[in-house]
């Protein structure tokens, strides 16, 4: 079946272009001799996972309990949280997952430490952990020149053991420019090279030295200090990727395809897609290069403006030979909260179908609710 025959709104994964993205990635680490444990938000897929686990991740990142559980659950036991986990119920799963799988906790400070050092004593669990280094997102965090007094804080938890240092340099998605992207990077590597420098003198030894967003990804894997990369958007990429300088738009494997379903003025088109499919992200952390609410291929002279819940306005800047009724595909802003919208994605080559990717980890998708 051609995806031209599907039904709208659908999306559409280019299982070349995701194919060549993942082992694109792996062999950046493995070139630079970085271990690679991605970040696993972007496609909330188990599939995608084992394609990733197969090109050569050890492990993987994850931001929501949901989606540790989900991995652990399906045999990927090599886990590490992205965040700090606190609440007693929250904590009560993290020591649930940490009898069955690897976990790796985050760490910013002494609070949320102490519950899980509690509940691992009373499970009589050794839980190892990272701690977060503001590297200048100012969300999670300790400055690096911090890292060192932390770590003598939280060496009282009998319970929890130092394995590290994370950080997630967000705020290159408020980057203007490419170079400016070389600055974030630059900013990213030396606060982790400054907290590992305070960590010796404090006399702590580190195994892990964690970082990674995809635009600064390269950057990272030829700094001699950083030990792992755990990127995430690179197995899809997307608009602000193409307007950051990190790819072309031939990298790009997720879109959605949509029909023009009215031509209202001269100069607009409505599609069948909106806020439902795309979200209405323009740049997370920052001001961000891109226009409009996504790129429709191959077509230049037309820009998504607007969109409603399950429709969008595209207004026509030039000459155009698209029609209602026509289909168009449009690559997301930010791909990885357009995939979380749907259940699955329809795997094509070529725009022949293959196979569906199901999105299988997105919040309570597989856990039952507590009252039926």
């Amino acid at each position: 079946m051609d995806i031209k025959e599907l039904t709208t709104p659908s999306f559409l994964l280019d299982l070349d272009v995701l194919e060549k993205n993942i082992n694109d990635m792996a062999e950046l680490c493995k070139n630079n001799n970085k271990r690679l444990w991605p970040m696993v938000k972007t496609h909330k897929s188990t599939q995608i996972a084992r394609m990733q686990r197969d090109a050569g991740a050890e492990g993987f990142l994850v931001g929501t309990l949901d989606e540790a559980e989900k991995l652990a659950k399906e045999g990927f036991l090599n886990i590490m949280l992205a965040y700090p986990t606190a609440g007693e119920a929250n904590v009560a799963r993290v020591i649930s997952l940490a009898q069955k799988a690897h976990v790796i906790l985050s760490l910013d400070g002494l609070d949320a430490a102490k519950a899980l050092n509690e509940a691992a004593k009373a499970a009589g669990l050794m839980l190892e952990y990272l701690i977060i280094i503001d590297s200048g997102l100012h969300r999670f965090g300790v400055l690096p020149k911090a890292a060192g007094k932390l770590a003598v804080d939280l060496s009282f938890f009998e319970h929890l053991k130092l394995a590290g240092i994370g950080t997630h340099p967000g705020h290159v998605y408020g980057a203007s420019s490419s170079e400016e992207v070389r600055k974030v990077a630059n900013e990213e590597i030396n606060a982790m090279k400054q907290a590992g420098e305070n960590l010796k003198e404090a006399g702590f030894a580190i195994d892990i030295v964690a970082t990674g967003s995809t635009p600064t990804a390269a950057y990272a894997a030829a700094d001699k200090n950083i030990t792992m990369l755990r990127p995430g958007n690179y197995v899809f990429y997307d608009n602000i990727q193409i307007a950051l300088g990190t790819v072309l738009e031939k990298s790009c494997a997720l879109c959605v395809l949509a029909t023009i379903i009215s031509r209202p003025g001269e100069d607009t088109f409505i599609m069948d897609a909106g806020s439902k499919c795309f979200g209405l992200d323009k740049g997370a952390h920052g001001i961000s290069l891109v226009k409009g609410y996504g790129v429709i291929k191959d077509h230049p002279e037309l820009l998504i403006t607007d969109l409603s819940e399950e429709v969008g306005k595209i207004k026509i800047l030039g000459k155009t030979e698209i029609k209602v009724g026509d289909k168009i595909r449009v690559i997301p802003n930010h791909a990885c909260s357009a995939a979380n919208m749907t259940d699955y994605l329809i795997g094509h080559r070529n725009g022949n179908i293959e196979k569906t990717v199901y999105i299988d980890i997105r919040g309570g998708s597989f856990r039952k609710p507590p009252v039926e």
